[in-house]
């Protein structure tokens, strides 16, 4: 099993940031709106650890908005516990007999744990799976909170465990993270990418990824998609801007651009 350190130290002492980009999503919500409108599936939110409903209170607000069933988790507060999974199995259960159609699920960090596990185990009942900061390839040990999850679970994720959880699913699945992330190290937090596998990369903070407005913008178009035609995710060329691999793209075409048009004028 690859193992990594813990982010850095100073990414950690920044996550206060997180303040600041949610009155960004706040101020961006009028473009937001302007996202593909929803189909109405329904969708199931999984807060991260130590977290509760109304740590997603604002996403899933977005997605009703958009015209989404979505909910929040049964739990409560995420305390990481392993029997979570009966309820969070009823839970899927429930609202896939409510609304007759597959559930896309979002997990954000530890709450991306658990959306793994039950796309896992109900690939038939589980349209997408989108996690928000997860730690599903290393686990705790690649976080700056080890210590907490080991002081409140009473365990400790064992390696064949690890290698069970980021174990590649068999829906379509998005990794959005961070590399200036400042509670898990943004490469455990990384799918294999491959068929309907795939990962985004947003600037932002661990705490804030809930709530970033450029994320809510990932989130709205990976729901938005038709699930008997998944393609990667390819944004325009101005959102290309707020996404830095895609920005990287443009920028590199717009050189070639350039360049192509200098040289042209030279010879003439």
């Amino acid at each position: 099993m690859t193992r990594h350190s813990r982010p850095p130290l100073l990414y950690t002492l920044v996550e206060g940031r997180a303040f600041i980009e949610f009155g960004l999503c706040l101020q961006a919500m009028p473009l937001l709106r302007q996202a593909p409108r929803g189909d109405g599936h329904p969708v199931l939110v999984y807060p991260g650890f130590m977290a509760a409903n109304s740590s997603t209170n604002l996403l899933r607000w977005f997605l009703r908005d958009l015209g989404y069933a979505a909910e929040g988790w049964c739990l409560g507060r995420n305390l990481g516990h392993e029997d979570y999974m009966v309820d969070l199995q009823r839970q899927l259960d429930r609202v896939y007999r409510k609304h007759g159609r597959q559930v896309s699920l979002i997990g954000w960090s530890l709450g991306g744990v658990f959306a793994r596990e039950i796309a896992r185990a109900n690939p038939d009942k589980v349209r997408q799976v989108i996690t928000l900061g997860s730690p599903f390839s290393t686990g705790p040990s690649g976080t700056q909170v080890s210590w907490l999850y080991r002081m409140v679970t009473g365990r400790t994720i064992k390696d064949e465990d690890v290698e069970r959880i980021r174990t590649c699913l068999t829906v379509p699945t998005t990794a959005i993270y961070s590399e200036t992330d400042g509670i898990v190290n943004w490469r455990g937090c990384v799918e294999e990418e491959g068929e309907c596998r795939e990962n985004i990369q947003v600037h932002g903070s661990h705490f804030g990824l809930g709530h970033n407005p450029v994320v809510l913008s990932a989130i709205a178009d990976r729901l938005a998609q038709d699930p008997q035609n998944w393609r990667p995710f390819s944004p325009s060329a101005v959102q290309s801007l707020l996404f830095p691999k895609h920005r990287t793209q443009v920028v590199r075409t717009l050189q070639a651009m350039t360049l192509y048009f200098m040289l042209g004028k030279s010879a003439d």
